[in-house]
């Protein structure tokens, strides 16, 4: 497993610290877990953002929900 170096200045140390101490985790665990929801989350925006420029473009066909119940028989 790759380590990976954060420098904090005195402020930032506490302040996560205090955060981790809360949360009942350690800090290394909490980094991941938001660096992974941020990813997350701009990785969705991205994906809005692309179908939008699509839809823009024509390129994105719809159709009412209603039919794809009846192709599925639901």
């Amino acid at each position: 497993m790759k380590t990976v170096s954060v420098r904090l200045n005195e402020e930032e140390e506490k302040a996560f610290s205090a955060y981790a101490d809360i949360m009942g985790q350690p800090l290394s665990t909490l980094f991941k877990k938001l660096m992974e929801e941020r990813l997350e989350d701009e990785f969705d925006l991205k994906l809005a953002e692309d179908f939008v420029e699509r839809e823009v473009r024509g390129e994105v066909e719809t159709r009412p929900i209603e039919e794809l119940f009846a192709e599925l028989d639901l």
